[in-house]
C-alpha cells in the first residue's frame, strides 16, 4: 500500500471524515485528499504527516519514516535492505554458534568457520552469506494472448513493490505477476515472474516478450526458428504457437526464477 492509502485506510477506520481530519491537522481538504488519491508529486511535510500520526493515532514517526524512505533514492534503498537482510542472517549465524556453544561445541571452530562465511560474503561467493537483490515488480504479463499492461517504462526505476530474490545479480532483473494461462501448467495466473534483460537468451527459455509495434507484452516459451523467425510456445495445449519475424520483437528476456502462491488467503 502507498503511504496516501494507508492514511486513507486508518481515517476510514476509525472513523473520520476529510473534514474532520482536515480541521484537526490543520491541512486543506483538497489537500488531504491529493495526499490519499497519490495526486502530491512529493510526500507532506514532516510537520504535516506528525499532525496526521496524532489525528489518526498512529506511532509517533511512523508516517514519517515512511516518507523518507519514499524520497530515498531506489540504490540507496536498496543498499540499505541488503544490509538489514545480511544482518538477520548474521543474526542467525551467530545464535547457531551461542547453542553450540552452550551445549560445550567448539566455539574456536564455529567462530572459525563464521570468519569463512563473513569473507565469502564479501567476496559474493554464491550460496553464502548473500541475502540477494532487491527486486521491483513492474507488473503484470500476459500468459494469454499479448496485453497492454503498465511497467514502469522499463527498464525498471522505482517502483510500488519489491521481492527479495535470493541469487539474482542482474541489476536490471525485474519480476511481473502472471495473469491467464497460457503458461500451465509451469506458471500459474498469480506467480510472480522473475526475468533477466541480461542473461542470455537461449532457444527453449521462457521469456518475457515485447512487441516492437505497439510495446504490448506476453509470456511464451521462445525458440529460435529456421530464417532467423521466432516461434512464441505456449505450455497450454489449448492454446496454438505463434511465428513472428525477429524484427516484431523488441524485447527477449529469459524467466529465471518463480515464485509460486501455494495457499490463497
Amino acid at each position: 500500500m502507498s503511504l496516501g492509502e494507508i492514511i486513507r485506510a486508518r481515517r476510514e477506520e476509525i472513523p473520520l471524515t476529510q473534514d474532520e481530519v482536515s480541521a484537526r491537522a490543520d491541512i486543506s481538504k483538497p489537500y488531504l485528499s491529493n495526499i490519499e488519491t497519490g495526486k502530491i508529486k512529493n510526500p507532506p511535510s514532516d510537520g504535516v504527516l506528525e499532525r496526521l500520526e496524532v489525528v489518526l493515532d498512529f506511532p509517533a514517526g511512523q508516517l514519517q519514516k515512511m516518507a523518507h524512505l519514499i524520497k530515498t533514492p531506489p540504490d540507496v534503498r536498496q543498499e540499505n535492505e541488503s544490509l538489514a537482510a545480511e544482518v538477520e542472517k548474521l543474526r542467525g549465524v551467530l545464535k547457531q554458534l551461542l547453542s553450540s556453544s552452550g551445549r560445550g561445541g567448539k566455539v574456536a571452530g564455529s567462530a572459525r568457520a563464521l570468519a569463512r562465511r563473513l569473507k565469502s560474503a564479501r567476496s559474493g561467493v554464491p550460496g553464502m552469506l548473500s541475502a540477494g537483490r532487491a527486486v521491483p515488480v513492474i507488473n503484470k504479463v500476459s500468459a494469454g494472448y499479448p496485453h497492454h499492461f503498465t511497467d514502469l517504462d522499463y527498464p525498471p526505476s522505482v517502483a510500488d513493490e519489491y521481492v527479495r530474490c535470493p541469487d539474482v545479480h542482474d541489476v536490471q532483473a525485474f519480476a511481473a505477476r502472471v495473469v491467464g494461462d497460457s503458461m500451465a501448467p509451469n506458471y500459474s495466473e498469480g506467480d510472480l515472474v522473475i526475468f533477466s534483460p541480461n542473461a542470455q537468451v537461449r532457444s527453449g527459455d521462457d521469456c518475457f516478450v515485447r512487441f516492437d509495434a505497439d510495446n504490448s507484452t506476453t509470456f511464451k516459451r521462445f525458440y529460435s526458428a529456421k530464417g532467423g523467425d521466432i516461434r512464441l510456445q505456449p505450455l497450454n495445449d489449448k492454446y496454438p504457437a505463434e511465428m513472428y519475424d525477429r524484427e516484431q520483437i523488441s524485447g527477449l528476456w529469459p524467466a529465471i526464477m518463480r515464485i509460486e502462491r501455494i495457499r490463497k488467503e
